[in-house]
């Protein structure tokens, strides 16, 4: 796991884009930060916990015959 600081107007949406490059892990980051959950728009310097990704989902954009 690793942090992320927030810059002022980060949205969680925001976050798992910059973070992971794509914003369906949303949920992952929430999970990871449940104490937040109610923030809907960040201020600036909240450290965010970002969970790694785990290795399979990175093979999710492979053709099927080579996952």
């Amino acid at each position: 796991m690793f942090k992320y600081k927030t810059i002022s107007g980060d949205t969680w949406d925001m976050i798992a884009y910059k973070v992971y490059g794509d914003c369906k892990y949303i949920t992952k980051l929430i999970e990871a930060n449940i104490d937040k959950i109610e923030t809907v728009v960040f201020s600036a310097n909240v450290e965010i916990n970002c969970p790694e990704l785990a290795t399979e989902q990175a093979t999710d954009k492979l053709p099927p015959w080579k996952r």
